[in-house]
């Protein structure tokens, strides 16, 4: 199946665009509202509440550190879903959808971010399995502050990757290189966007770039898929 053309909004490459400039620009869409209403709800929360202990600081290092392969896997599983028909049901989920729309058109801004109508049911299964996963509240609501503030380092990183504004820093640099080569090298690699090579090292999905073809579907995932 071939993706249904998308309204391309091309945007010319903007010069001196600063991080201020970024700044402006990514808290003008829903996502980094939403994410960050339900960061600030948890924070405040767990600093009423108080009775910190241990895991408040072992949790988030935990977190941290399997967050890339979190990203890897709803980045491979989800977001590069492969359309599935059963009889004349087809499934296609929305992220997978938009996400391809997102490939098309790389520089479309509105495309970058996470739907805001996939967050409407995103954010109230992230609480209920926050609730139901950790014995007591208060750790649900630390693990609510901590993947709600990766949540938006995604969104951030994520956007800064796809704006004009270019690599000042050699973390960010790498960081930079691996989200383009993936969107315009080969869409079977590089799939960390918030750090550079880390689960897709592990993973296998982090080859020599001179080793790797340009692939002719990076821009139209699944082409010529029926």
């Amino acid at each position: 199946m071939t993706t249904p053309a998308t309204t391309s909004i091309e945007r010319p490459a903007r010069k001196g665009f600063e991080r201020s400039d970024a700044v402006r620009e990514f808290w003008k869409h829903p996502s980094p509202w939403m994410i960050g209403a339900m960061f600030v709800a948890a924070l405040t929360g767990r600093i009423i509440i108080g009775d910190w202990q241990l895991t408040d600081a072992l949790l988030p290092l935990v977190m941290i550190a399997l967050f890339p392969f979190f990203e890897w896997m709803i980045h491979v599983f989800i977001l590069h879903w492969r359309p599935k028909h059963l009889g004349r049901l087809t499934i296609d989920p929305l992220l997978a959808r938009e996400h391809r729309a997102h490939h098309m058109d790389p520089r479309n801004i509105a495309l970058i971010f996470i739907p805001a109508k996939a967050l409407l049911w995103v954010l109230p299964l992230t609480v209920a399995v926050a609730v139901l996963a950790f014995p007591r509240l208060l750790m649900a609501l630390t693990y609510l502050v901590f993947i709600s503030a990766l949540g938006l380092s995604y969104e951030w990183v994520h956007y800064l990757i796809h704006s004009d504004y270019k690599p000042k820093t050699g973390v960010y640099r790498a960081i930079w290189r691996n989200h383009r080569q993936h969107h315009y090298k080969n869409e079977h690699c590089w799939f960390t966007v918030t750090s550079s090579g880390t689960a897709d090292r592990v993973l296998g999905t982090y080859p020599d770039q001179a080793s790797v073809a340009t692939s002719p579907t990076a821009k139209n995932l699944h082409a010529g898929y029926c």
